[in-house]
Parts: C-alpha cells; structure tokens; sequence
C-alpha cells in the first residue's frame, strides 16, 4: 500500500508554541549566526547589477559555485546558494547580495567565516569588474530605478508593500544590514534576552549607524535605514511593547504572529499571493488564496519569516537593529550580542540597567537614534553614555567566555572599533559626512573607492 507522505497540518497553537520552544538548547550547544548584506555595483559607472548579463548578479552566483557552493532554483532561475556547512548566501530584492552564515561558537569562526566569504566573492567579482560596498543605505541611485530579483516572495511583497506604508520598497530595494542569531537555554531565558536585545536595540543602532546619503545627498539621518522602518508596515514591524509586559513567553509570541497578515503560500516551487490574509483563516482550512487547504510546519516557518519587528524570534532570537557596515564592524556585531547575552552576569546587568525603562522611553529611543544616534539624550545622559556602558558589560562578558584564538587571543578585541566610536562618538555616518563635506567637496562617488570591501 502506497503511504501518505502529505505533512501533518500545523493547525494548533500548540504546536506553534511547541515549535518556537524546541529552540532551547543546552547552553554548551550555543551557536552564533551572523547575516550580513551588501550592495554590489559595477566598476564602471557604480551602477547597480542587473540579474543577467555576464557581468550580472546570476554570473556572480554561477562564479561562487568554483569554492564548492550549490545552486538553489528558482524556476530555473539560481536565487542562492548553500554549502555543506549550514551557510547560504541569497539575494535580497535588488540584488544586494547575503551571505547568511551557518551557526558556529566563537567570534573568531565568524570572522574567519567572513573573511572566507569575501575572498571568494572578491575572487568572482574582480574578473566581472564588480565591487561591493557596505552601507546601509544605497549612497545614489533612486529605488525605483533599481533592478528586481527573479523572486516569487519578492513580487508578492513589491505590490504588497505600497498599500502599508509610503518606504517599504525603499527598504526592499535600497537598505543592507547585518544582524546576528542567538540561542537561548528556556522560556525565561529567552524572555530576558528578548527585553534586554529590544531595549538595546536602538543603541546599536546609534553604534552601527551607517546610512547618511540618499539620491548622492545628506538625507538628515545618520541611520536611513533604520528610520525606513517606522515608515513600511506597522503590522509586522517595531518595538513590541508586549515583550514587557507580565506572562510574555512563547505562547504570546504566537499570538502575535498569528496577527501578522500573511505574505505568500509556498506550493510546488510557486508562491501563491495570499498577502493581507489571515494565517488563522488558514489553520480553520479558509484561506482565500488555498481553500480547504491546510498549512504545514513549512507554512508556519515561513509566516515566521514575514514579521520584521526590531527583533525577531523563531527558534532563535534575530537582532535586526544595525546597518550594514565595513568588515570589523561585521565581527562586532556578534561580539557585542554574545557579550551582552550569552553571558549571565552580564545579561543580569544588563537587564539591571534598562528594566526601569518605560515603552515610552523605549519608543522614543527608537524614533530618535535614526537621526541623531549617539548624540539622542536619555534622562540625564546621552546614548554615547549608554553605549559605553553596554560595551563595557559585552567586554566582561566575552572575557568570561574566555574563547581563544590561535594566537591566543579572546573574543573581546572584537568590540574595539565599537569603543573607539563610543568614546569619539563619531559613528561611521558622521565619518562619511565630514568627508562629504570636506575632502569630498560635496560628492558622493568617493565612498566607492574609499570604502568599498
């Protein structure tokens, strides 16, 4: 008799908080996952890539697959990559492209991960005549000159995205960021580095603020990117004041994602536009864009994927709060999450030093480091106050990791472009306007000689 190989329906909540709770792990089985992104321009021109064309961001794809890496498909099309060690590098709408590294124990195997990854894209892109650039928001160009990805998710999200706030394809088309994915032991674990990273979240902001210019001009933020945000969907993206409130845990995480419209149905290598649909519709079997139909554990993963708030849980917890930046700050952006979270007396610290914040505090915190970052006043100090202080607990907590390298240095050193910017409070933004106003002579080119990987 033929078996039935349909996978079970994901119709309970239940099973959704079971799933979210199947993250914990043994603190000894901890990992790191870094994601990074960054904009890939032509040489001649600093003109985006389009996907074809021998100098395309398909060629680029195809180049990578010398170091061992395996296409994935998308009608036909290559769309990403993946390597036998969990990595994956992707395309975001435009083409900016990510590597999406795989879970590893220290900062140093992150960095080395990194520095690999460039090499090889570096490799490819020489002989394309393609140079990449990490900022946070594209320095010229307009979004909507911008070339679009061979992407079902991204169509579906490209005619969604108008009709919930007046950025969101600034964001698609014209934003990179790094972020970093971290573990977590229990519920209550997890509750504390969720409010701890959601609470920070706006300093690292300030820290990794790198996105000044917009059109070849100032656009009077230091973060653009961050800043797109509050302007995209508020349905799916911001603060969640929920996290702070009594009783938060995994159920009402769902409960909150399951509020989430949805995006897209994935069936059968196809996207199925059911944007603005209920997933509860979905689990009762009345979906409009599928009736009858039932979502699986795949469904639920990917409607996961769809909500953009500040952070972001799955079975892991996702701080989404910086810009994309140069090579050392990709390593300190790890550096700085473990610090804080992976280390218990510095979490407790931590969570000592923001517990008393109100979600107006917080909210305000949020609205205001886009454009003055560490220069944003808080009580009687300054979020460069606040960022020393954070550093500083990071700085212990990777101390007390005590993971050594082969020269037989710790994580810590990680964090120190991080205090140099603090102490001066001069972020990567206010270093890129005084350049643009100063040796730049108001022109933004430069910025691809001077600060391309």
């Amino acid at each position: 008799m033929a078996s039935n190989t349909s996978p079970p329906p994901m119709t309970t909540k239940t099973q959704m908080i079971d799933y979210l709770a199947s993250g914990c792990k043994p603190r000894d089985q901890w990992r790191i996952g870094t994601e990074h992104e960054k904009f890939a321009y032509h040489i001649d021109g600093y003109t985006p890539l389009e996907y074809e064309g021998p100098n395309g961001v398909r060629a680029l794809l195809e180049g990578l697959t010398q170091f061992g890496w395996e296409p994935i498909l998308e009608n036909g099309f290559p769309i990403a990559l993946k390597d036998n060690s969990g990595g994956f590098i992707s395309l975001e709408p435009a083409g900016q492209i990510e590597l999406s590294g795989a879970p590893l124990e220290t900062i140093h195997q992150t960095c080395g991960e990194v520095a690999t990854h460039l090499h090889q894209v570096k490799a490819v892109a020489r002989k394309l005549g393609v140079l990449f650039l990490g900022l946070g928001y594209r320095p010229d160009g307009v979004s909507s000159e911008m070339p679009w990805m061979p992407k079902g998710r991204y169509e579906i999200m490209r005619r969604y995205m108008p009709t919930k706030g007046n950025l969101g394809l600034e964001m698609m088309q014209s934003t990179c960021t790094v972020q970093v994915n971290l573990d977590f032991d229990s519920e209550a674990n997890m509750v504390k580095m969720f409010r701890v990273a959601l609470a920070l979240q706006p300093i690292a902001t300030a820290l990794w603020a790198n996105s000044p210019f917009k059109e070849g001009k100032p656009n009077g933020f230091l973060s653009y990117r961050s800043h797109i945000w509050t302007d995209t969907d508020p349905d799916r993206s911001g603060t969640l004041p929920f996290v702070f409130e009594d009783g938060f845990g995994f159920e009402r995480y769902v409960d909150y994602i399951l509020d989430v419209p949805m995006y897209f149905v994935y069936r059968d290598g196809k996207y199925i536009d059911a944007s603005g649909q209920s997933f509860k519709d979905f689990m009762a079997g009345n979906l409009a864009a599928l009736p009858g139909e039932l979502p699986t554990l795949a469904d639920w993963e990917d409607h996961l994927t769809t909500a953009f708030p500040e952070v972001r849980l799955k079975k892991f917890l996702e701080m989404r709060g910086a810009d994309g930046g140069p090579w050392s700050k990709l390593c300190a952006l790890p550096a700085f999450w473990v610090g804080l979270l992976y280390d218990q007396p510095s979490l407790d610290a931590a969570w000592d030093m923001v517990s008393d914040w109100t979600e107006a505090e917080r909210q305000a915190m949020r609205n205001d480091a886009p454009r003055t970052a560490l220069k944003t006043p808080f009580r009687n100090q300054t979020f460069q106050d606040l960022a020393l202080d954070a550093l500083k607990l990071s700085h212990q907590g990777l101390k007390t990791r005590a993971k050594i390298d082969s020269l037989g240095m710790d994580e810590a050193h990680y964090l120190n472009p991080l205090f140099k910017i603090a102490e001066t409070g001069q972020t990567q933004a206010d270093e890129l306007l005084s350049a643009y106003n100063n040796r730049w002579h108001g022109k933004v080119d430069p910025v691809f000689c001077e600060y391309s990987y």
